[in-house]
């Protein structure tokens, strides 16, 4: 057994690279990587544990190939450089991050995983190199940024949510202070409005942009705002 982990820790601190040292390195990016995706996943991102583990596995493919590069052409005056490659992670990762980054009219989700895909490839770079202690500690770091900051940012009831109300009415309205007292009294930010209104039917179309917190009754908020007009139809919406 000592001389299975005497071998495994002559494998992960090998300067040179090799299978052995390749494969072990690769396992523990693809654990540390995989543990973000988790928690990504649980949040229902749509990067989870398997893109996480790629990203941070192919970032130390990256780096051991960068390593690799003056081994393999040291009889050369200029072998290489290992950091020219991670610098090229490090800068085309971004269009991974935007890939999870959904964008509408009232709101931008998928920040939190872009900004953690951009860091496990980072984690990936660390491993690669054999950083393994900077590299845990950044995990660390990270979970506990995803998971104790949202927690402390819940309960001090921090997480809002952009949406659009739409609200369709059988008849033409004078005033819209009605809508705006509900919303206050709701504790609804209601940042700015849209009004179409048809006077050959008649009818009218409101549109309110606002913030939600997560835990509101959206059921009941609805209960309070129809009863303000005879109302046809009342809708949460991502966009206009």
């Amino acid at each position: 057994m000592l001389s299975a982990i005497e071998q495994f820790n002559a494998l992960m601190t090998a300067t040179n690279v090799t299978i052995g040292s390749a494969i072990c390195k690769l396992a523990v990016s693809a654990l540390l990587g995989g543990a973000i995706g988790f928690e990504r996943k649980r949040k229902g991102q749509i990067a989870g544990s398997r893109t996480f583990a790629l990203i941070s596995m192919g970032a130390t493919l990256a780096m051991l190939v960068s390593c690799a590069i003056p081994q393999l052409f040291s009889h050369l005056e200029n072998g290489g450089d290992p950091a020219r490659i991670a610098a090229q992670v490090i800068s085309g990762i971004g269009f991974l991050g935007a890939g999870a980054i959904i964008q509408t009219k009232a709101s931008v989700r998928g920040l939190t995983t872009a900004a953690g895909i951009w860091v496990s490839a980072g984690i990936g770079l660390a491993v690669g190199i054999g950083l393994y202690a900077i590299a845990f500690m950044a995990m660390v770091f990270i979970l506990i940024t995803l998971v104790v900051i949202n927690n402390i940012e819940n309960h001090m009831n921090f997480e809002w949510e952009s949406h659009i109300i739409a609200i369709e009415l059988p008849q033409n309205i004078g005033s819209i202070e009605g809508y705006r007292r509900v919303f206050e009294q709701q504790s609804v930010k209601l940042h700015e409005w849209y009004i179409d209104v048809d006077y050959c039917k008649p009818s009218t179309t409101i549109k309110f942009v606002v913030q939600i917190r997560e835990n509101t009754d959206i059921l009941r908020l609805f209960g309070i705002l129809q009863k303000l007009h005879p109302t046809n139809n009342i809708s949460l919406q991502n966009e206009l």
